[in-house]
């Protein structure tokens, strides 16, 4: 049995953001440098994607559970014991985010909303050409590829260790339903 997890808005915008983010860097990194208009378009949709994710993850309705950030973000002594739990090989397996997972979320929406910032900053009349706020978008630029390899990596070790399509269920919205103590 199946049951909806992550709302059709969580999904559009998750999406939304990896698909900005990618953009993002392809146009930013692209050898003909004559994709800024796509560049600025996609950083600006990034920033969007995470505000209204922001302002999904505040709201109380049922429809929402998994969304709310109160779900999903846990004390750092949970996220201690939840990785001590991983290493040893016996996690429990959460509906929504994990304890790690969680955090990554937070650290992926902060790095996006930051590096959207830097990137419109810099193109101000105030702040265009400064040597540093082009070093700080480049160095958060590198920071979101590690942080989104560490989430696609712990995707897949999340997927493989509780038996489940994490990409599919990003996708449909549901997943296994607990069995017994299954879940945390």
């Amino acid at each position: 049995m199946r049951i909806r997890v992550w709302d059709a808005l969580v999904r559009v915008l998750h999406w939304t953001l990896a698909a900005a983010i990618a953009t993002c860097w392809i146009s930013g990194h692209w050898p003909p440098r004559d994709f800024d208009a796509v560049h600025h378009t996609a950083g600006y949709v990034a920033a969007a994607a995470v505000v209204l994710r922001l302002l999904w993850g505040f709201t109380r309705g049922t429809a929402a559970r998994y969304a709310r950030l109160a779900q999903f973000v846990r004390s750092p002594r949970a996220v201690l014991a939840y990785a001590r739990a991983m290493r040893a090989g016996r996690e429990p397996r959460y509906l929504g985010h994990n304890p790690l997972g969680g955090w990554m979320v937070l650290a992926l929406w902060a790095t996006a909303a930051a590096l959207s910032l830097s990137g419109w900053l810099y193109t101000t009349d105030w702040l265009w050409g400064y040597e540093w706020l082009s070093d700080l978008h480049a160095w958060l630029a590198w920071g979101i590829a590690t942080l989104v390899v560490g989430h696609l990596g712990g995707v897949v070790v999340t997927s493989w260790r509780h038996r489940e399509n994490l990409v599919a269920a990003m996708f449909s919205g549901a997943k296994r339903a607990p069995e017994g103590d299954d879940v945390a």
